[in-house]
């Protein structure tokens, strides 16, 4: 077997950590000792010891002369746990193949450069690629300090999300409808629209039916304070909160009775009349926020790509068509004169879920 082999089994190994680890990255480790492995780990959670550290323990002995696979250059400081560097030395591993460097600039890196200077070899980008996409999240967050930002909608053949009574149950299947919940599960925020609220009264929590579900925080654009004391995310019991960002005119007396349901309410700088988006990214990011998935409506979308913030989109298509042009579609507002002004979107992703078509890709920034 070659490194590729071992490091995606490493890499599904820190999968299982999705969901779990924010503002920590994913990570998965394999230890290998004459084509045996003898040790895996993965960082399971916030505080919870490091994939190489679970992995040199589950080795035990073993470790002496192996080679260590890891996802992430392993950490060289000392922060909730010690450092996994001085684990690894003393574990006498003679060998230790990273998929990619730690991108952290807080934290200096360092790691591979103290493994070698104790004389252990050294191989840096194995499945360099696999590795940045499932730590993308991670990956902008510390070195912007601004939360990733996914768009996922579903919509028909002809681009409506909802009918022009608002009706958009059910857009998608269940297979689709599904996948979303493993979304909410990895990220830490879902965000949504006072329109959004008003016509669908939604949960917005994580419901898997394979495992316990991690519940994002909830933030609800709300510019006037509009929501209904009775909608149903001011009424959860979830471990997570949910946020409400309005403007600054907005009645305190509604404020104070809201906020006494134990939901938090920010102000925050409007434009045109709606939340600045660009502004909240940063005040997200100051809350430790790393990953934000917009799920609605259309002005949403719409306003979150014309500012800029969106860094992923996940489109699903249903093989149905609304057959007129009075449903509610994707983007609500003015787009461009030219086709050659759209947003373009690159390294497309084509699933399908039942019967239908997901499509995955970037915001390509010009």
């Amino acid at each position: 077997m070659d490194d590729t082999h071992y490091m995606k089994i490493a890499l599904d190994l820190a999968k299982k950590g999705e969901g779990l680890t924010s503002p920590n990255p994913m990570v998965g480790a394999v230890i290998v000792k004459e084509g045996k492995v003898v040790g895996t780990g993965f960082h399971k959670a916030l505080g919870e010891a490091h994939a190489e550290v679970a992995a040199i323990d589950e080795a035990g002995a073993s470790a002496k002369g192996a080679t260590l696979y890891v996802t992430l250059e392993p950490c060289n400081h000392t922060g909730r746990t010690p450092p996994c560097t001085r684990k690894i030395v003393d574990a006498n591993i003679s060998r230790v193949v990273a998929a990619m460097k730690d991108p952290n600039p807080d934290v200096k890196g360092g790691g591979i450069d103290y493994l070698k200077q104790h004389g252990i070899d050294i191989v840096l980008g194995v499945c360099k690629d696999k590795a940045k996409k499932l730590n993308e999240a991670f990956i902008k967050y510390v070195g912007t300090k601004r939360p990733f930002v996914i768009i996922k909608c579903a919509a028909t053949l002809d681009g409506r999300i909802a009918t022009k009574t608002g009706d958009s149950r059910w857009v998608s299947g269940k297979e689709s409808r599904a996948f979303v919940h493993r979304l909410r599960h990895a990220v830490d925020a879902i965000m949504i629209g006072i329109n959004t609220v008003k016509q669908d009264d939604p949960s917005l929590t994580t419901r898997l039916n394979d495992l316990k579900g991690h519940d994002p925080f909830r933030i609800i654009l709300d510019t006037h304070l509009a929501i209904s004391e009775n909608a149903k995310v001011l009424r959860l019991n979830s471990a997570s909160d949910t946020i409400i960002v309005t403007g600054n005119s907005i009645s305190e007396k509604k404020k104070a009775q809201i906020e006494n349901k134990r939901i938090r309410i920010i102000k925050s700088p409007v434009k045109d009349g709606l939340i600045d988006l660009d502004s909240l990214m940063d005040r997200l990011g100051d809350f430790g926020i790393t990953s934000v998935l917009i799920e609605g409506g259309s002005r949403v979308i719409a306003k979150a790509l014309d500012e800029k913030i969106v860094d992923k989109i996940i489109f699903f298509y249903a093989p149905k068509i609304m057959g007129g042009d009075d449903g509610v579609p994707v983007c609500k507002g003015q787009g461009p004169d030219l086709m050659n002004d759209c947003i373009p979107v690159k390294d497309i992703n084509v699933r399908r879920f039942g019967d239908d078509v997901m499509i995955e890709g970037y915001i390509n920034r010009k």
